[in-house]
């Protein structure tokens, strides 16, 4: 009866993920997570190469990522605007197209300027798909968000898993554009899955609230942002993003020149990071939405805390294989942090809310490259990591303040 029942439970929960052609609708979108996300992190491990080209020192690499990262930031509300307004599968389809045209043109620019402008581009377009993915899977999925945001963010890290160690050996064996070339036509078949199987808009606000800008709108979206836990929730994103932004940014750079490992190895240790997230976030957002956001950010930023005090005084292909595991479950802070947010804020401005949200905090965690790569280059480099597993800490403790439901 048991075995039963849990048969039964398991069959309800797909029917639930699959239902009236939501099943497609979510299939497209973990696949553009896996893209794009997949992309931006090629930069970490081309860095090198990139470095290389132009002639980069260390603070000057962090730099470029800094410029990635704030130009992410920077679109994040325009994107929650535009999902708003224009509809979510629309902005998806957008963000694509403009991300595919930026890769396009980083292959082939020769100056350290141009880079950085499409840097920049590149940055804007995956921004505008940000906010999108996750007001759509509300929207779709009510009753399942923690686990529909954790399967679309898995989906990002079989990206970061699969496309950078790809582009890594593709940059060895042939020359570093072709790191970037070679996901054009993923761009393509992505867009018209997008284009085919989500839904234009699912946003349920009237034209004449959420959708237009006026002082009382932007009262309500002030007053929605303060609630404790959102601030909380907010606090706990911010650091999350932070640690994740600067331990992705540098950690294949890192391995090669602290750790001695070859660019290839660095590669392998860096995709294994996200493919260990592929679990992790899935899991993480179950575990949301059964336990909630306090128990499941304790035990994550706990573990990966740990193991980032450890890293320092870890040597040899094997014993850091293990470290890079044990520290991957603080990807699951994505999937908790941000399905907190957008179950607390208000529907007719979720998109918005968020867009705010992710703007602010990427902005801040955006500078931690260009910073923690001066102290790198001033051989503080154990130390950089070192500090993220205070940040780690931290998060646990935003979390610890957020009200009990």
């Amino acid at each position: 009866m048991n075995d039963l029942d849990g048969r039964t439970r398991i069959r309800h929960w797909i029917v639930g993920l699959q239902g009236e052609g939501r099943g497609k609708a979510l299939l497209a979108i973990a696949s553009s997570s896996f893209l794009l996300i997949g992309v931006q992190m090629i930069y970490p491990v081309l860095l090198p190469e990139l470095r290389s080209t132009y002639g980069l020192g260390l603070g000057t690499a962090g730099l470029l990522l800094s410029v990635l990262w704030l130009a992410n930031a920077a679109g994040q509300v325009p994107g929650g605007v535009l999902a708003d307004r224009i509809g979510e599968g629309r902005t998806l389809v957008v963000s694509t197209v403009l991300s595919a045209l930026a890769v396009v043109f980083i292959a082939t620019v020769e100056s350290v300027v141009a880079l950085f402008a499409l840097t920049t581009l590149l940055g804007l377009g995956i921004a505008l798909f940000g906010v999108a993915r996750y007001t759509i899977l509300e929207d779709l999925f009510p009753e399942r968000v923690g686990t529909t945001v954790g399967i679309v963010l898995a989906a990002a890290d079989a990206g970061q898993a699969l496309l950078p160690p790809l582009a890594g050996i593709l940059a060895a064996v042939v020359f570093w554009q072709l790191g970037f070339v070679y996901t054009l036509p993923l761009f393509a078949l992505v867009a018209v899955a997008l284009w085919a199987y989500v839904p234009a808009s699912t946003s349920t606000g009237s034209d004449d609230g959420h959708r237009t800008f006026s002082r009382e709108n932007g009262r309500h979206i002030s007053r929605n942002l303060r609630q404790r836990p959102i601030l909380y929730g907010s606090g706990a994103f911010i650091v999350y993003v932070t640690i994740w932004i600067t331990f992705t940014g540098f950690y294949p750079t890192y391995l090669i020149e602290i750790k001695g490992l070859s660019p290839t190895a660095a590669g392998v240790l860096f995709g294994s990071f996200f493919a260990v997230g592929v679990a992790i976030k899935p899991l993480s957002g179950i575990a949301y939405d059964r336990f909630g956001i306090r128990l499941t950010i304790l035990v994550i930023a706990g573990i990966s805390g740990v193991s980032l005090l450890t890293l320092p005084l870890v040597e040899g292909i094997a014993p850091l294989a293990l470290i890079t595991v044990c520290i991957a479950p603080i990807l699951g802070g994505g999937t908790i942090t941000q399905s907190h947010l957008i179950e607390f804020l208000a529907s007719d401005i979720k998109g918005t809310g968020l867009g705010i949200i992710r703007t602010g905090g990427m902005t801040v965690a955006a500078l931690s490259p260009a910073v923690f790569g001066a102290f790198a280059d001033r051989g503080l480099f154990d130390e950089v990591f070192l500090s993220l597993a205070v940040f780690a800490g931290v998060m646990i403790l935003c979390v610890l303040r957020i009200p009990s439901a």
